[in-house]
């Protein structure tokens, strides 16, 4: 029970740090067009979210579609990757935490990633 409730809070921790990310990256004045950019794409049923804290492309989506989740994406990686390093976490465990908050904040009627990989509409 104990080891337990010892990740639990292990695993708030993480989410704090991921939506502190988040919300740090929407913050900066260069990603801001891209996150707009997101939110039409993700509106017009063309990127979701995924488990792993990334975009994806859902099919039949125009070519532009990959070249925003690509930049989005990278976007996204490097954040976890600083905040998995400076709190000594592994990238995964980060990236499922932001995937799991990514998808429970996703408004219905948009795309998610099942962690069976198929797109569904929320």
């Amino acid at each position: 029970m104990t080891k337990s409730l010892i990740s639990r809070r292990h695993f708030n921790r993480l989410a704090l740090y991921a939506l502190a990310a988040g919300m740090l990256t929407a913050a900066l004045p260069q990603l801001a067009l891209a996150q707009d950019a997101l939110a039409t794409a993700k509106a017009a049923g063309q990127l979701g979210e995924r488990p792993d804290g990334m975009v994806g492309v859902v099919p039949g989506a125009p070519d532009t579609a990959q070249v925003l989740a690509q930049q989005v994406n990278a976007q996204r990686l490097a954040r976890y990757q600083e905040i998995a390093k400076g709190n000594g976490t592994a990238l995964d465990k980060v990236q499922a935490v932001a995937g799991q908050q990514l998808i429970e904040r996703t408004p219905a009627g948009q795309y998610v990633m099942t962690a069976a990989g198929q797109w569904q509409r929320k």
